[in-house]
């Protein structure tokens, strides 16, 4: 299986595309970053790739594997990414 991409490897894919500095291509992606973390809360779309979405989970009873005692998991928000449907079809072709 192959390796992911570093960071560093998609901001220089992105400078060679597009024509710019690769130090333009990593203030771009880092901008990206923090955009998507302060707009999360309202739906932060990344059109062809997906979506983040903050999730409200309720309280609900878990069970310790160890013990096998029932434990209550309190209600709290998590962030989830739902992948957009261009992406999977282009993924799993």
């Amino acid at each position: 299986m192959a390796k992911p991409l570093t960071k560093a490897q998609i901001a220089s894919t992105l400078a060679d595309k597009v024509g710019i500095a690769k130090k333009q291509a990593v203030q771009v992606l880092d901008l990206l970053a923090e955009l998507a973390y302060k707009n999360a809360k309202n739906t932060f779309t990344l059109p062809g790739i997906g979506k983040l979405v903050l999730v409200n989970r309720k309280a609900r009873m878990g069970r310790n594997p160890a013990t096998g005692e029932e434990i209550k998991i309190p209600a709290k928000k998590v962030v989830k990414f739902r992948v957009a449907k261009a992406a999977k079809d282009a993924i799993l072709k």
